[in-house]
């Protein structure tokens, strides 16, 4: 009894229970995010073949210098820079219209809007491999057909892969970062819009004076995020392909290049140095953008 006493007072003390109560945090830090980033940056410098592992150096990082490679990082590149201008300003657009006292049916909307984000990833890229599919009953050469154009191999073209995966995003993506932008509009007073309208401003002027400035930390947010997810995108190319394997390489991302060395070509080293590759260039991206925004400014 006396042993758990103290125990107890040990536990509860006002030292020691700041940590007792961090403690599920910084496990679950060490364990799943610190141990992978260590463990894959030292794989990247080895020749991993089962249990055997042999330092070889900037090899791995040197084979990687091939066109397949600086394809598949341009195609990232490219897809989230697109994403990101797509991905910010229309669900802003949406959100603000929704948060509008004249919008009727507002939770139906959005309900409506968030409800592809509930939708698996695989079942939707599916439902997308066959609406761009090349047979004429597809349901996009229909749309053509009825306007009179001919039907369209989709997926085999540079523009019409792009595309169709912009649709997609679009499509899984948008309801997402509407609801972070109507949640920062729930912050905004709605006498300052009263104001405003009282001193004579557009709707327009409201929007570029109240909303677009105040909405600053959400956009933000949401461009973080944006980036890191797009040059993240694998499992939509990969589906809309049925595979990792798309013509030319038109739709290989680098997280798909990394899967193909990684696990298809069961090439660990290579692959690990791919991702500490991805590692940095997230990282560098997303700094430049934040210090760009004035997040690291003291006192905003």
């Amino acid at each position: 009894m006396e042993k758990k006493s103290v125990f107890k007072r040990f536990l509860y003390s006002q030292k020691v229970a700041p940590y007792v109560f961090i403690l599920p945090f910084i496990l679950t830090f060490l364990i799943f995010f610190a141990y992978p980033i260590v463990s894959t940056i030292a794989m990247s410098f080895q020749k991993v073949a089962g249990d055997n592992t042999t330092f070889v150096g900037l090899k791995n990082y040197k084979m990687l210098m091939n066109p397949v490679f600086y394809k598949s990082l341009k195609n990232s590149i490219f897809y989230m820079i697109v994403s990101c201008a797509l991905m910010i300003p229309i669900p802003m657009i949406l959100a603000t219209m929704l948060n509008s006292r004249h919008m009727r049916a507002k939770g139906f909307f959005r309900s409506m809007m968030f409800v592809p984000a509930l939708t698996s990833v695989v079942v939707a890229g599916v439902v997308f491999r066959l609406m761009f599919g090349e047979l004429e009953g597809s349901f996009m050469n229909q749309v053509l057909e009825f306007f009179g154009k001919d039907p369209v191999i989709w997926l085999r073209k540079p523009l019409t892969v792009w595309l169709a995966l912009f649709v997609l995003c679009l499509w899984r993506w948008t309801g997402v970062n509407m609801m972070y932008y109507l949640s920062g509009l729930q912050q905004i007073s709605g006498d300052l819009y009263e104001s405003a309208s009282i001193d004579g401003a557009s709707s327009v002027q409201q929007f570029r004076f109240i909303t677009l400035p105040l909405l600053k930390p959400t956009t933000i947010y949401v461009l973080t995020i944006s980036i890191f997810g797009g040059l993240a995108m694998f499992t939509e190319s990969y589906l809309l392909f049925n595979g990792n394997k798309s013509p030319n390489n038109v739709g290989t991302t680098i997280v798909g290049y990394l899967y193909r060395m990684g696990m298809e070509q069961n090439n660990i080293g290579i692959g690990s140095a791919i991702g500490v590759l991805l590692l940095v260039i997230v990282m560098v991206i997303n700094v430049i953008q934040l210090g760009l925004n004035g997040t690291f400014k003291k006192g905003e």
